[in-house]
C-alpha cells in the first residue's frame, strides 16, 4: 500500500503542509508516524479524505486546481474493472475526473485506490498518467 508524507499529501489535496498537519492533530485526517517519525498517510485513507474535502462546499476564494496542459494531478479514488474496460476516478483537488481505459492499462500501470496519479484533458477525453 502507498503512502504519502504531509508534503505530498498537501499538494495531492492542493493546500499548505501546515494544513495537513493541523487536520491530522485534529483527528480530521488520519496519520501514522514511521521510523524516522515523519508523518504519513496511507493511500487509501487520503483518496477517501480527498473525496470527503471535495464534497465540502467551499469558499470561492481559491481558484481552480490546475496546472500546464490540462494536468490534473491527484489521487486515484475508485477503480472499477471489468473484462475488457476499466473505470479510473481521481480526485484533484476540488475535482472529481473519471477516465475508460483498458483493463490491461490500469493492470499495466498499477492503478489502484490510493496511488498518485495524473489526468490529462484533452477535448472530452481524460488521460491517466502514473506517477
Amino acid at each position: 500500500m502507498r503512502s504519502y508524507t504531509s508534503q505530498q499529501a498537501a499538494r495531492l489535496l492542493g493546500v499548505s503542509a501546515d494544513t495537513v498537519r493541523r487536520w491530522a492533530d485534529a483527528g480530521r485526517l488520519v496519520t501514522r508516524r514511521d521510523e524516522a517519525g515523519r508523518r504519513l498517510v496511507d493511500g487509501p485513507d487520503l483518496a477517501a479524505f480527498a473525496v470527503e474535502l471535495a464534497a465540502q462546499p467551499g469558499d470561492g476564494a481559491d481558484g481552480p486546481y490546475t496546472s500546464a496542459r490540462n494536468a490534473f494531478p491527484g489521487i486515484v479514488t475508485a477503480v472499477k474493472v471489468g473484462d475488457v474496460a476499466a473505470q479510473v476516478e481521481i480526485q484533484a483537488g476540488p475535482h472529481r475526473l473519471v477516465s475508460l481505459l483498458t483493463r490491461e492499462a490500469v493492470e499495466e500501470l498499477g492503478l489502484e485506490v490510493g496511488v498518485e496519479a495524473v489526468a490529462r484533458v484533452k477535448s472530452t477525453n481524460v488521460h491517466i498518467d502514473r506517477v
